[in-house]
């Protein structure tokens, strides 16, 4: 405290005391608001586990429905699909739900998909970018054959109200 008395010259006045403790305050303000405002802050995937289960769930579930196919009732996974998709992703769905729809009656193929692991890359309140990897499974019954294939997907979401929606889906 003599150093200070030493610069000042005097004991210091309440209004001295005053406005250091506003510039330091003010110091500590844009020291925070800087924090908060980088982007890994800034990314709900790593400060809101709630969201990021929510996300998480959907994702899952929907791909999940979406990607089990049974030639027997495609009527299923087009009710999901309905649900699910949007956007991008719904076109490219519909275009490959026709080529199958042609094929499948006739080889009775059966597809089941398993969401294996999912990743919430980035998340905001209304959208997110999630990494999949799933495996799926087919299986002929004409001539019992069957194979299991991997896959590694990107995966928009856009939330609209409190309804989670696939906007676009890429393979890795």
């Amino acid at each position: 405290m003599s150093r200070v008395r030493a610069l000042l010259g005097a004991r210091p006045t309440p209004y001295v005391l005053a406005a250091m403790l506003a510039v330091i305050g003010a110091y500590g303000l844009w020291q925070a608001h800087d924090l908060r405002s980088t982007p890994a802050a800034e990314n709900l995937a790593v400060v809101d586990a709630s969201l990021t289960a929510e996300v998480q769930s959907f994702v899952t579930q929907g791909l999940s429905q979406v990607l089990t196919y049974n030639f027997a009732d495609p009527d299923v996974t087009t009710a999901a699909a309905d649900q699910v998709l949007a956007g991008d992703a719904r076109e490219e769905y519909d275009t490959l739900f026709a080529d199958l729809q042609e094929k499948a009656p006739g080889q009775q193929l059966v597809l089941t998909a398993s969401v294996q692991s999912v990743a919430v890359k980035e998340l905001t309140e209304s959208s997110a970018v999630v990494i999949v990897f799933l495996d799926q499974t087919s299986q002929r019954a004409v001539d019992d054959q069957g194979s299991i294939s991997a896959a590694q997907l990107s995966v928009t979401a856009k939330k609209s109200g409190s309804t989670w929606t696939i906007t676009e889906l890429s393979v890795l």
